[in-house]
Formats: C-alpha cells, sequence, structure tokens
C-alpha cells in the first residue's frame, strides 16, 4: 500500500518561509519522480514542482525562484522549501509519486497540508 504522508504546513506571513516534507512508503523511492502540487480555494490543482527519478527539476513559473524540491532517497522523503511567500501561494499542497508525474498524472497522492500566508 502506497502512502505519502505530508508535514510541514502552516501559517507563515508574506515574504516569510515554510518548508513541507513528504515521507513516501510502498513504493522504491528511489525510482520514482515524485512531486508537489497546491490547490487554491476555487481554483484548479497545479503543478508547484517535481523532481525525476535522476533528480532534475522543473517549476510552475509562479514559484521559480523562490521555491525549491529536492529528494533524500535514503529517508524516502521530499521536501518542498519555500521562500519569499506570497498571500497567493496560500493553498493545501498534496505530495505526488509516480513516473506519469512526468506527464501531469501522478499515480498516488498524499492526503495534503494546507499553508497559509498572511498579508
Amino acid at each position: 500500500q502506497v502512502q505519502l504522508v505530508e508535514s510541514g504546513g502552516g501559517l507563515a506571513q508574506a515574504g516569510g518561509s515554510l518548508g513541507l516534507s513528504c515521507a513516501a512508503s510502498g513504493i522504491i523511492f528511489s525510482s520514482n519522480a515524485m512531486g508537489w502540487y497546491r490547490q487554491a480555494p476555487g481554483k484548479q490543482r497545479e503543478l508547484v514542482a517535481r523532481t525525476t527519478s535522476g533528480g532534475s527539476t522543473n517549476y510552475a513559473d509562479s514559484v521559480k525562484g523562490r521555491f525549491t524540491i529536492s529528494r533524500d532517497n535514503a529517508k524516502n522523503t521530499v521536501y518542498l522549501l519555500m521562500n519569499s511567500l506570497k498571500p497567493e501561494d496560500t493553498a493545501v499542497y498534496y505530495c505526488a509519486a509516480g513516473p506519469r508525474i512526468i506527464i501531469g498524472r501522478p499515480d498516488y497522492w498524499g492526503k495534503g497540508t494546507l499553508v497559509t500566508v498572511s498579508s
């Protein structure tokens, strides 16, 4: 059974930082692409960042230069460091996994963690 468990969400002020973690189990972590998506109220879920099994990364234009995705294959964990936060970053952030992330269709999802950025 695949499990993706996010942690680290919460409240931050605009201009501040937050870090998210996602611990994965039930998959061969090192062989899987991993990603972070987010869904703001009234909006569709969107890709924030993803990392391939080889460590390549991609970011949404809205977070480039502010967010950093990384992975620790020894810990089966993927991270998202969010700097220079903006109120528009407020959303539920979801961890995702699976080879189909590359085509925008993750195979597995976490339950999400709420990030709220106050102005």
